[in-house]
């Protein structure tokens, strides 16, 4: 009988091969979870979340002493039962829109603590933050201040009274990742320029019944060194002494065995701390961090089947998936890795392509895969984070379900979409 061997931190917390050699995520087996859910599907290790939320919590509790809010950034896992966990685990909410508003709420998130994010809100969207009464509302451009005074002027405001707004900055600091995912950047299109805070923040302070508390700043998505975080804050620093710093997310996750391994989370919380600490302040102030891929991607993983193998120029496997679950290799290059669910150690180069009408629909380009054929269930892994959230119908393909496990036991928390959902909304 074949030794259990544990697999590399790019799966889910506990993940295995088992006896029989088959991959097993939150103690269940792949081949069976695609035999009783069906494939595509999304797959979640439950407690692998419940522990990255508990660093979080942990480690910024122990390296603040003033207040601090980790608040879960829901555009990387936009699902209700991935909120509430979360929610359960003490975590506040980042949200970005009226819809991610209505799912965290809708998961148990308290109001207080959710901050609206985004840089086009609608006043449809103010309105719903300010009548459900939001912690914060991040102040993007003036356009949003004067959309938000005469809301408030109109009488559209919570129970709380004063509402609490931030102001966002782009710090002008860059870190290591792709340009579609960075945002501190001077030319963004995201926040205030610094040369332009000083003008928001008297704008925001002349409207009434909004109370600024401070600034915000998010500089990019994936990244995996420390020093940009440092200098995001000490940008923010420059401008003025507020109660409140909102220092956005960014922690990058492991997509391959083969990348580096990204700053743990004790390191990146107290890295951001001691920057923190570093100014004038600093260990008075209330912190606020958005963990968003950092907590989710490699808590899940996605299976599919093979459809086909042919051989040209490369060995071309397909699958019953690709850009329509995984959007993130075709918009901007992103790197996976994957393999035969119940023969891991591949060798065979292969490329893995969706199913779906383009040529860019590839899921991995240099995959090693064991002699793939038909019927085989290929895993990839790391695919917690914006898979979900970006899935979407092209070519008429229902989308995945997620399956939360846990302890060898598996439940669907959302359901395969079906080809009725397809035509749900047609009104002729």
């Amino acid at each position: 009988m074949a030794a259990t061997r544990q697999l590399s931190h790019v799966y889910p917390l506990g993940s295995r091969l088992n006896e029989r050699g088959r991959l097993e995520v939150g103690g269940c087996d792949a081949i069976e979870l695609a035999r009783e859910f069906g494939t595509p599907a999304y797959v979640v290790a439950e407690d692998d979340l419940r522990a990255r939320a508990r660093a979080f919590v942990e480690a910024a509790g122990a390296a603040h002493d003033g207040p601090t809010e980790v608040l879960f950034a829901s555009k990387a896992f936009p699902c209700t039962a991935v909120a509430r966990l979360l929610a359960e685990e003490g975590l506040g909410c980042d949200v970005a829109s009226a819809g991610e508003l209505h799912l965290a709420l809708n998961a148990g998130f308290a109001p207080e603590r959710i901050v609206l994010h985004g840089n086009a809100k609608s006043e449809f969207e103010l309105r719903m933050a300010l009548e459900r009464g939001v912690a914060l509302i991040v102040l993007d451009n003036f356009d949003e201040i004067e959309r938000l005074r005469l809301l408030l002027a109109a009488g559209a405001r919570g129970a709380a009274g004063e509402q609490q707004g931030l102001v966002r900055v782009a710090p002008d600091v860059r870190g290591e990742t792709h340009e579609k995912i960075s945002t501190g950047q001077a030319d963004s299109k995201f926040g205030f320029s610094v040369a332009q805070a000083g003008d928001a923040f008297a704008r925001v302070q002349g409207v009434e019944g909004l109370s600024l508390q401070g600034v915000h700043a998010h500089i990019g998505s994936q990244l995996l060194g420390l020093d940009p975080f440092r200098a995001e804050i000490a940008e923010l620093a420059k401008l003025g002494d507020f109660p409140v710093w909102d220092l956005g997310g960014g922690l990058g996750a492991r997509y391959t065995a083969e990348q580096p391994p990204v700053p743990a989370i004790e390191d990146y919380v107290a890295a951001i701390v001691q920057a923190a600490h570093a100014h004038e302040g600093g260990a008075r102030r209330r912190l606020l961090i958005e963990p968003g891929r950092a907590l989710s991607a490699n808590a899940g993983v996605t299976l599919y089947a093979v459809e086909s193998v042919k051989q040209n120029v490369s060995r071309w496997v397909a699958v019953d998936g690709g850009m329509s679950d995984n959007l993130r290799p075709m918009l901007y290059g992103a790197a996976y890795e994957a393999h035969v669910a119940d023969r891991f150690d591949g060798a065979t180069p292969c490329r893995l392509a969706g199913k779906h009408c383009e040529s860019g629909d590839v899921i991995v380009r240099d995959a090693l895969l064991d002699d793939p054929r038909p019927g085989d269930v290929i895993v990839t892994p790391a695919t917690g984070a914006y898979g979900f959230a970006m899935a979407n119908n092209y070519n008429g393909v229902p989308r995945p379900p997620v399956i939360f496990c846990r302890d060898g036991d598996a439940r669907v928390v959302v359901r395969r979409e079906s080809l009725q959902d397809l035509t749900a909304r047609d009104v002729s």
